[in-house]
Parts: C-alpha cells; sequence; structure tokens
C-alpha cells in the first residue's frame, strides 16, 4: 500500500522511498483535473477526509490578500485559494521536498501562478497573511503540532481569519482552548478562536484577529 499512516513519512523533508509518482483525478475550485501524488506523501490517493470536510465548510476566500495554507501537502488547499482568488498571493508551506515538487508541478498543470511552495524557512519572518487554511499534521504529536500552530497563527494580519480542521477522535475539543490560551498570551485581547462547524467527524475552527484601530 502506498497510503501513508505513519507521520515520519510525510512531516519529514526526505520519505526515504524511491519516488513513484501517480495521477489522480480531483476537483478543484470548481474544475475537475488531473493532477500528480506520489508515495511517502500525505493522502496520495486524492484529496483526503478532513482536507474536504474544510472545504465543504469554510466561506469563499477574498477576491484578493495574502493566503497561506499550513502543510500543504501536494496541493489541494492552497491549489483552490489560488484558483478562486487569482489576484491573491498564495503560499503553502511544506517540509516534504517530495510534496513541494508536487505542489509546485500541479500549481503549474492547473496555471495557478500566483501560488508559490516553499519550506517554513523560506519564508520571511515578517510575512503575514489575510487569510490561513490548514489541515495540520495532528499525528505529529501535541508539542510538534503545538509548534507548528504557534509558529503560524500568530502571523495573522489584522482582521484576518484562519481556517483549521481538525478531527473529532484526535483532539479537536482540546486543541480549541490551547490555540486560545496561546494567542492570548501572544497578543491579549486580539484574537478569537472558536468551534465553526462539526463536519463528517471533524470540527472546524475559526480564529480571527481583530483589526487594526482607526483612531
Amino acid at each position: 500500500m502506498d497510503a501513508v499512516t505513519s507521520p515520519a513519512h510525510y512531516f519529514s523533508p526526505d520519505p526515504g522511498t524511491p519516488e513513484r509518482r501517480r495521477r489522480v483525478d480531483v476537483e478543484i475550485a470548481g474544475r475537475r483535473v488531473t493532477l500528480q501524488t506520489a508515495n511517502g506523501v500525505f493522502s496520495p490517493d486524492g484529496i483526503d477526509k478532513g482536507t474536504a470536510a474544510l472545504l465543504s465548510a469554510v466561506p469563499a476566500p477574498p477576491a484578493r490578500g495574502a493566503f497561506l495554507d499550513v502543510g500543504a501537502g501536494w496541493g489541494p488547499l492552497a491549489l483552490t485559494l489560488a484558483l478562486t482568488s487569482p489576484e491573491a498571493e498564495v503560499t503553502g508551506v511544506e517540509v516534504n521536498e517530495r510534496s513541494l515538487a508536487l505542489a509546485r508541478d500541479n500549481a503549474a498543470a492547473v496555471g495557478a501562478q500566483n501560488a508559490r511552495f516553499l519550506t517554513p524557512e523560506q519564508v520571511p519572518d515578517d510575512a503575514r497573511f489575510d487569510l490561513i487554511w490548514s489541515n495540520p499534521p495532528i499525528r505529529i504529536g501535541k508539542a510538534a503540532l503545538h509548534d507548528l500552530l504557534a509558529q503560524w497563527l500568530p502571523r495573522l494580519a489584522p482582521g484576518g481569519e484562519a481556517w483549521l480542521v481538525v478531527q473529532k477522535n484526535l483532539g479537536a475539543d482540546s486543541l480549541l482552548p490551547w490555540i486560545s490560551g496561546m494567542l492570548q498570551e501572544r497578543a491579549p485581547g486580539e484574537f478569537t478562536a472558536t468551534r465553526a462547524a462539526t463536519v463528517k467527524g471533524f470540527r472546524i475552527l475559526r480564529i480571527s484577529r481583530a483589526a487594526e484601530s482607526s483612531s
């Protein structure tokens, strides 16, 4: 089986196995497209259930802005953002080099010229984002997950929103108060974190940052 069950495979720079690419037919931003996946990456058989749940629940992204996909994999969320909002600047962040190569090739295949895929170290420290979508890698463990979210959620720009999907039985309900507490420590009074929806066993979490005061 090529399906990845261990996070060591897809949450590391080198999956450690020879690459075997495959083509998958999926729907991205209302379009049926043929993209590439491979062994050694997350969800090689197509769009996973968590990503599908998130896409079914999030509102349409704004027409423009700086958008971020944390844990981009082979690109379904970032490509949805890029094709839905062609005037936006979309960044997909990923540590797995195989996933990055696939995502870049998939962006080229669908004409998503406004999408770029980078390692975390390649994202400028001062970059801020108006919208964050993420199906975070829960199975990397609580400590690593907390570090990941603490790295990216505070980068929401004033007035921005983040939407996360977390499987209900993998700690979604305990993660939400941790996110609230972490952001309160970083920027007291600026962030609000809520459970926006439940879709087929997945929690959809919404994090918003207050707009800057005009006074």
